[in-house]
């Protein structure tokens, strides 16, 4: 821990941790977890948690920003998890949680032509229309 400073309910405030200490606490005896540069002691939590323990221990020792807001959690855990803060992560260490960029969707270079996006489509609206009508006349 680097700085320290009690102010009342938010006695974390001026605490921060270095992501190398931050990945120590990775097992169910010490569980701690990053969210928006912000230190979560979740070990007392781990029994509790909704999702189940090993949703937790999965994210333990690292950054669980994405996993937390992808699923859309209550304001109500929101506000539960201010408990569990213990600290900040140093500002120093937070340009290391930055994920490269990466594409999810790959796209394949294509060789044909844009015409062929439509003509296809179309061909194919024709026949049915031709097989319907030829259906209906019978």
């Amino acid at each position: 821990m680097v700085g320290s400073s009690e102010t009342g309910s938010e006695s974390w405030r001026g605490r921060y941790y270095r992501l190398e200490e931050v990945q120590k606490h990775n097992n169910s005896q010490s569980t701690w977890i990053i969210l928006h540069h912000r230190i979560y002691d979740v070990t007392k939590f781990l029994d509790e948690h909704p999702g189940g323990e090993e949703v937790l221990r999965e994210q333990a020792g690292g950054d669980a920003t994405e996993n937390f807001e992808d699923v859309g959690h209550s304001t109500d855990a929101r506000n539960l998890s201010e408990s569990f803060i213990v600290g900040e992560l140093h500002p120093d260490d937070r340009p290391k949680l930055q994920k490269p960029t990466e594409t999810l969707i790959t796209t394949v270079q294509s060789t044909s032509s844009s015409w062929s996006n439509w003509v296809i489509p179309a061909i194919a609206a024709i026949i049915v229309a031709l097989m319907y009508r030829s259906y209906m006349s019978e």
